[in-house]
């Protein structure tokens, strides 16, 4: 069975990718070892600016759930950025997704399902990963969602 278009996928889904961003300090946005790209940490941003606030606290976990879905967004155009085609990827191995939330709130898994919904939708069974989610006292910036990405390409 052939392979969907993930730029077809892309479009079909509404989505346009940004142009991917540029680290903030002493790090690169993406490196590879082999077949093996690994994305730094991306953190949630809503109308160009840091989305920040704490999951438990002043969002909810809808809210906490549209900013990994966003940042999921924001990792392809990483990873678009670095492949140069998205066709290219065979498998999307992992994510890693740290919640800046309270000690009481216990949905980082339902959070972060914003990711990994987006990421199945967009590239099928490729798309389905591994996963860690980990509720955090703080991010960078005080973003409210940090996601990593491993993926395999050809």
């Amino acid at each position: 069975m052939a392979q969907t278009n993930v730029y077809d996928k892309l479009k079909e889904l509404g989505i346009e990718l940004p142009v991917a961003g540029a680290p903030a300090a002493a790090y690169v946005m993406s490196a590879q070892s082999g077949n093996t790209v690994y994305l730094s940490g991306h953190i949630a941003k809503k109308d160009g600016k840091v989305w920040t606030g704490k999951l438990g606290a002043t969002l909810g976990t809808d809210e906490g759930k549209a900013a990994a879905r966003a940042i999921a967004i924001d990792l392809l155009a990483t990873l678009h950025a670095h492949v140069g085609d998205l066709n290219r990827v065979t498998r999307i191995v992992k994510l890693m997704s740290l919640v800046n939330s309270t000690p009481e709130f216990t949905e980082q898994h339902l959070v972060t399902n914003g990711a990994s919904e987006l990421v199945a939708d967009v590239f099928g069974e490729r798309g389905r990963h591994a996963r860690s989610a980990f509720g955090v006292a703080q991010i960078p910036l005080g973003a409210c969602v940090e996601i990593e990405m491993i993926a395999e390409v050809e």
